[in-house]
């Protein structure tokens, strides 16, 4: 397997951590023919994925396609692999998102029912937290704090806000006898 180069792993890291895992914009300074020759071989190699801009979310474009439409770079899984980024459920989100795309270009303002593409870097704290929630008994918080030494407010901020709302993750609450809120992800 090819490795990739300085720049290429700079775009793909910073792609991991970016919503939907878009890889725009690119590194400051590269620009013109050095930028299309770098995306051209990552795209080449399946490390990224040219797909519909989604303008009403202010998607930056790679290029336009015409009728006030164009594309965007979203990092693929092979390109997550290729950095060492282990990613979630990424296949099938980016194929759900292909899919919409193909089928309705002009999408609704409320486009909250899309899932976006996840990567979780493996051996962090979040991921660590992913694997306590996918466990068929769960997690409570008092189990999140002493696996992560978090404070409690930290776990509750991290699984509402991290998990649910950036990485759209379906977690479900509930209250379980001398344990407390349980948290699962199915």
């Amino acid at each position: 397997m090819t490795t990739p180069s300085d720049t290429q792993s700079l775009i793909l890291s910073r792609a991991a951590n970016r919503p939907g895992n878009l890889a725009l914009p690119l590194p400051e300074g590269l620009v013109g023919a050095a930028a299309k020759m770098v995306v051209g071989k990552m795209i080449a190699r399946g490390w990224l994925e040219e797909v519909e801009a989604n303008l009403r979310r202010n998607e930056p474009m790679w290029r336009e396609t015409g009728d006030g439409h164009g594309t965007t770079l979203i990092a693929t899984e092979a390109g997550l692999e290729a950095v060492g980024i282990e990613p979630l459920a990424a296949s099938a989100v980016t194929s759900a998102r292909k899919a919409k795309a193909k089928a309705a270009p002009a999408e609704s303002p409320d486009d909250t029912a899309t899932a976006k593409p996840v990567a979780i870097r493996a051996g962090t704290k979040q991921a660590q937290i992913i694997a306590m929630l996918q466990r068929p008994e769960g997690a409570s918080i008092a189990e999140i704090v002493a696996a992560t030494s978090w404070q409690a407010h930290t776990a509750r901020g991290a699984i509402s806000g991290a998990l649910k709302k950036k990485l759209g993750l379906p977690i479900t609450a509930e209250k379980v006898e001398g344990r407390g809120t349980v948290y699962r992800l199915p």
